[in-house]
């Protein structure tokens, strides 16, 4: 006998949780995606110019 068969009420509300952890887990994806800093402009040199100052 599987799971389906012997409790159908416990089957379901896991069936329910995976749907809902997979919902979240896309959320979490779909917002860190919007939030990303490509790594070209992570890692673009940029001048400081009061550095530059102290050396005149």
């Amino acid at each position: 006998m599987s799971d389906t068969q012997r409790d159908p009420g416990s089957s379901r509300g896991e069936q329910i949780e995976a749907a809902e952890r997979e919902s979240a887990k896309q959320r979490i994806l779909a917002q860190a995606e919007a939030d990303r800093i490509p790594v070209e402009e992570t890692t673009r040199a940029v001048p400081d110019r009061r550095w530059r100052r102290g050396q005149r």
